[in-house]
């Protein structure tokens, strides 16, 4: 019984430790539910700057490359260069071509209408000729004429 009343001895101090040490976990879950841990301000306006910072490198990167293409859309022109360099080409090698070919007409119907001159005036002369040689015939033909009329 002695080791009985011993044991209930120990017992007891061990339930009185444990009553004390379930208060003081309890006093301190108290305060710690009471207590807020507040941000420190650095450490939040911190990662704020850095955030700030890499949204500023993209904006900064978006902005270089608008402006690119806002420059590349002020110098474009609808109708490129070498299209434009290529239809001039064209355009004065046409109108050397209509001059060339429009001087050439002209110079033939010239020679043409000289040659179709002499052709009649080669004719002229024979008829010439020949009603000087037989005037019998050529006042025959200026009757014949005369009647036709």
């Amino acid at each position: 019984m002695k080791k009985l009343d011993e044991i209930m001895e120990l017992m007891a101090d061990e339930m009185a430790d444990f009553k004390t040490a379930v208060l003081e976990l309890q006093k301190r879950s108290e305060q710690l539910a009471e207590m807020s841990i507040p941000i420190s301000t650095e450490a939040l306006e911190k990662n704020l700057n850095v955030f700030l910072q890499q949204q500023e490198a993209k904006n900064e990167k978006s902005d270089e490359i608008l402006r690119g293409i806002d420059r590349k859309l002020q110098h474009a022109r609808l109708i490129p260069n070498y299209l434009l360099i290529l239809f001039g080409i064209a355009g004065i090698l046409g109108l050397g071509l209509l001059g060339y070919f429009g001087y050439t007409s002209n110079d033939k119907i010239e020679q043409n209408f000289e040659v179709y001159r002499m052709i009649m005036e080669s004719q002229n002369k024979l008829h010439k000729d020949y009603f000087a040689a037989y005037p019998e015939i050529q006042e025959a033909y200026c009757q014949w004429l005369e009647d036709e009329k």
